[in-house]
């Protein structure tokens, strides 16, 4: 695995770097090919506590987990617990899909209504792949998140899943 290791607000130590380095390296063997995955690592203190984010992009997920506690190798720690749990629980969904293909969709070009009260805090560009149900849903459980955007790749329609109060999902779909 390719580590990108960088802080925000503070400086990355050595010894940082190689507990960062030696806790994921133990999730080289859930992953095929780990030679040429490309592992993101942001560190961030704000107060006294310490966030740790890592994010795995693969060919067909993103894996995503991120953690705040006041000791940096207690948030490490934890945060690669999470992502080895998300891996465990969803190796064989995610090793029997496939993805051919990736469309980019830029957000920036959608205008939002201003209101004084109001602002656009966060832009993001997303790339769009083309996936069934299963896969969003499955996705969209990896990163965390309460919904998710993706291309049906029956219809080819633009189709956001997303997680309903009461537990089950959602399915918005563009006409």
């Amino acid at each position: 695995m390719e580590f990108i290791i960088r802080g925000d607000k503070l400086k990355i130590t050595k010894a940082m770097n190689d507990y960062i380095e030696e806790k994921l390296g133990k999730l080289d063997k859930y992953l095929k090919n780990s030679d040429d995955i490309r592992v993101n690592v942001i560190v961030k203190v704000k107060n006294h506590e310490q966030r740790v984010e890592i994010t795995i992009p693969l060919k067909t997920y993103i894996l995503r987990s991120e953690e705040t506690k006041d000791d940096f190798y207690a948030a490490v720690d934890k945060a690669v617990d999470k992502l080895e749990r998300q891996i465990r629980k969803n190796k064989t969904r995610m090793m029997s899909k496939q993805v051919k293909t990736n469309i980019d969709f830029d957000m920036s070009e959608i205008e939002f209504d201003k209101d004084e009260n109001k602002k656009v805090l966060k832009r993001k560009t997303v790339e769009i792949k083309p996936m069934n149900e299963d896969e969003a849903i499955l996705q969209m459980e990896l990163l965390g998140h309460q919904f998710y955007m993706y291309k049906d790749s029956d219809t080819n329609k633009i189709v956001v899943v997303y997680k309903r109060n009461d537990g089950n999902y959602g399915i918005i779909e563009s006409e």
